[in-house]
């Protein structure tokens, strides 16, 4: 479906950020793996975290849907997924679910769709190697899978680079725990986007989970045969959506007011107000809520070292920015859901944009004389949202084709637009 936005003068009003997808994937996992029943309230629903709650219940969770919760029983022991799992585009599922795949009896086959062929996934399963566990990896266009041999971890000592995907070590802490031996986690680069391992050490504290890391994350270890207990979850707003929010509000010298944030939360993505106040725009947060009112926007430089999901909404800022920005060490964007970074060059620079992409960087000079054009998001639901911002001060009308892509991570995007008055077509 294609959605046309036309340039919107002032937008008002407040609304609810969706919960976080990073949350509800670690809390369903950490219930599978729990002996007894976990209540998750206010889950993220989207095509990534139904994929994973489709994964826990093929290895045994029995699961209760109901509006505003998810209520799963663990299972006492992993069984063999009677069939393939299908991970969709859902680069989390495959990642954290493979080593958990490992503590089930039998062997289990992912497979997963076109964006994840491009994403790297043999680290981890070089790491599982180390640690006991044989798997084989094949790649063709349209029928990518995994298979995992299962049986148990051994544990042991692995090594990890940092700066791939935290999401290997995350799939680790997950399974580890159940190992026969003691692990020893080495991470042989300098850890990116740390919050997410501390926001998996986090959940799996709640679950009676034991984890020890070096004060720099160069070692993980993890004790051997433990057992998770069952918790119940609140899932918190997730600020890596709001941004695009919040960003709309900045570009557009307008004020709004975006509820269910919790600034106390271990979410990385919560740097976007820092930013945000670096660049001008003011910034006011209170219990659960944050406020934002638009002003001249200057330019800034951005290591987007620990927080890459941050990147295509500051590169919209940084259109509507007094001066050149540069956004820096975002050489794993080039690995998401599409080539970030090339496709913020492309699709941004069809709205008029002087922008200028690097092997790692994007450099913008701003402000820049946007305009409406026919968006192609590249099958990303980030790339779509922030030229949907981009498009709310832009001339003229830009439509944004594909626009079900959002569903990923945030599905009511468009419609908390139009409830801020974004002239909107097509929703």
């Amino acid at each position: 479906m294609d959605v046309v936005i036309k340039r919107s003068e002032h937008l008002e009003g407040e609304v609810y950020a969706p919960s976080s997808k990073a949350y509800t994937h670690r809390m369903t996992i950490a219930a599978l793996l729990s002996r007894g029943t976990s209540k998750i309230s206010n889950p993220l629903v989207s095509d990534d975290t139904k994929s994973t709650l489709e994964a826990v219940k093929a290895f045994g969770a029995e699961a209760e849907l109901q509006e505003n919760s998810w209520t799963i029983r663990g299972a006492d022991s992993l069984r063999t997924p009677r069939s393939p799992i299908n991970c969709g585009e859902s680069g989390a599922t495959l990642r954290f679910m493979i080593p958990v795949a490992v503590l089930a009896p039998g062997p289990s086959i992912f497979i997963f769709g076109a964006s994840l062929e491009r994403r790297p996934i043999a680290p981890l399963l070089q790491s599982l190697k180390q640690l006991g566990t044989e798997s084989s990896l094949q790649l063709r266009e349209g029928s990518s899978l995994v298979r995992i041999q299962g049986g148990g971890l051994r544990g042991g000592k692995t090594s990890m680079r940092g700066d791939v995907s935290s999401q290997f070590i995350s799939g680790l802490l997950f399974a580890c725990p159940k190992a026969k031996k003691d692990t020893d986690i080495s991470v042989t680069t300098p850890l990116e986007s740390r919050n997410y391992v501390q926001m998996t050490m986090e959940v799996l504290d709640k679950h009676g989970i034991r984890i020890s890391t070096s004060d720099n994350f160069t070692r993980l270890k993890i004790p051997s045969n433990q057992n998770y207990s069952p918790c119940n979850h609140q899932v918190p707003g997730d600020f890596s959506s709001a941004a695009f929010l919040l960003a709309a509000a900045a570009i557009t010298s307008s004020k709004l007011k975006v509820k269910n944030l919790d600034y106390h939360t271990t979410q990385g993505d919560k740097a976007i107000l820092d930013i945000l106040k670096e660049m001008g725009s003011k910034v006011r947060v209170s219990d659960d809520c944050v406020e934002v009112k638009g002003e001249q926007l200057n330019a800034i430089d951005l290591d987007a070292k620990n927080t890459p999901d941050l990147v295509p909404v500051c590169a919209v800022l940084a259109c509507y920015s007094r001066g050149t920005s540069k956004i820096y060490n975002a050489k794993r964007l080039r690995y998401k859901e599409s080539d970030r970074l090339s496709s913020l060059h492309a699709e941004l620079k069809k709205m008029g944009a002087e922008i200028m992409v690097k092997e790692d960087c994007l450099i913008i000079r701003g402000p820049c004389k946007m305009h409406g054009t026919t968006i192609d998001p590249h099958n990303d639901h980030r790339i779509a949202m922030a030229c949907a911002v981009a498009a709310l001060a832009a001339s003229g009308e830009t439509k944004i084709q594909n626009s079900e892509c959002v569903n990923k991570s945030y599905p009511r995007f468009f419609d908390d637009l139009c409830l801020l008055g974004a002239n909107t077509v097509g929703r």
